[in-house]
């Protein structure tokens, strides 16, 4: 099997761009910059203002993408500069792509207009599929399509290798880094560009999440202190990708590693008491984690994210515990990205030997990654 490193990060979210800035707002340890006004009383952490032309160079490229289409496709470009990948055509030609991302943004003027007429219908179900054959726009439906985030990517900065989209929110991020891994390691494939994207500054997507009863409804307070209050998800935009290689073909080319990524596990246990607490044990002793820096998925959604902090009490004592989501907040398919960006900045900084990167789905799946040095 072939070691995996990590030769480019390309990072976006409220605490801003790249991999240093997030590095240095992680160890000044303010509060992420949060929006409590224009979604109340759901605060959420919006990603910082770009100029898009740096990695979106045509006018006409940026205004047929949706915001969380823009974030992706702009962290994808810092991630190949990163990887001195961004000018050398063949490579890109070669590279493959794997995307994590969930559906486009809604027309909520149509939204809302069958949510009221619901409420007054008759027959809801007839009404309901009368509406939704009658009002939603083909192009509409074209625009929500989870792999034009792909797409774009491969349209604007020129990775044209093959191209896999996952969906399943937390769960496609683990996955995409975890297929990527094992292919390279098993030598089928050499070079992968993986990231997800995400945009909380939706209506749509903060009405789905309330529904379920997910979101934190009140000041920021950290993830691990949310749980006396009801815990509660905050919901972050940003991006993240990363250029994953073999080894050997980092040192071809003259790439750097920053960190190698030492394995990658995945499970989806039936949610009841203790069964998060059991998975991350399983998902550490699957790995041979025996880390000194733990950079925590943690949502802060009740039970769960108490059940994760159990858990690392045993599988790392003493080791630095930071939580994504107290500098970025809760950004779904790119949080895996995110975790390991950062741990992977940190062990290169020489701030530890192990890594342990976790991803606790805030309804389902459980995943972990471990990095070592590189």
């Amino acid at each position: 099997m072939r070691d995996v490193v990590i030769t480019g990060i390309g990072i976006v979210s409220c605490a801003g761009e790249g991999l240093e800035t997030h590095l240095a707002a992680l160890a000044g340890g303010a509060a992420p910059r949060t929006d409590t006004a224009a979604f109340e009383p759901f605060p959420v952490h919006p990603a910082t203002p770009l100029e898009w032309d740096r990695q979106i160079p045509k006018k006409s490229d940026q205004r047929q993408m949706e915001p969380w289409q823009k974030l992706g496709c702009y962290a994808a470009g810092l991630a190949l500069d990163a990887a001195g990948a961004k000018d050398d055509a063949a490579l890109k030609g070669r590279m493959q792509l794997i995307v994590s991302a969930g559906g486009g943004e809604r027309d909520y003027a149509v939204d809302g207009g069958i949510l009221t007429g619901l409420r007054k219908a008759d027959n809801p179900g007839v009404f309901l599929n009368e509406r939704l054959m009658s009002d939603l726009r083909p192009t509409l439906f074209l625009a929500q399509l989870s792999n034009l985030l792909a797409g774009n990517i491969s349209i604007v900065h020129g990775v044209t290798g093959a191209s896999r989209t996952f969906m399943g929110e937390e769960s496609s991020g683990v996955d995409a880094i975890r297929i990527a891994r094992e292919r390279i390691a098993s030598g089928q494939d050499d070079i992968f560009l993986v990231g997800g994207a995400y945009n909380a500054e939706r209506p749509d997507v903060l009405l789905i999440y309330e529904m379920g009863g997910f979101l934190w409804k009140q000041p920021y307070r950290p993830v691990w202190k949310r749980g006396p209050e009801g815990g509660g998800m905050i919901l972050g935009s940003g991006a993240c990708f990363l250029v994953l290689e073999s080894r050997e073909h980092a040192a071809s080319r003259g790439a750097k590693p920053l960190a190698a990524i030492a394995g990658v596990a995945s499970d989806r246990s039936r949610r009841k008491a203790g069964s998060v607490e059991g998975a991350l044990h399983g998902l550490s002793r699957q790995l041979g984690a025996k880390p000194d820096l733990v950079l925590s998925g943690a949502t802060g959604v009740k039970g769960i994210t108490e059940e994760e902090q159990a858990a690392l009490k045993d599988i790392a004592p003493g080791a630095t515990i930071h939580a994504t989501g107290d500098l970025v907040g809760h950004t779904m398919e790119a949080q895996a990205h995110t975790g390991v960006a950062l741990a992977a900045g940190l062990v290169a900084q020489g701030g530890a030997n192990e890594a342990l990167v976790t991803s606790i789905g805030h309804w389902r799946g459980e995943g972990a990654i471990r990095i070592t040095r590189a």
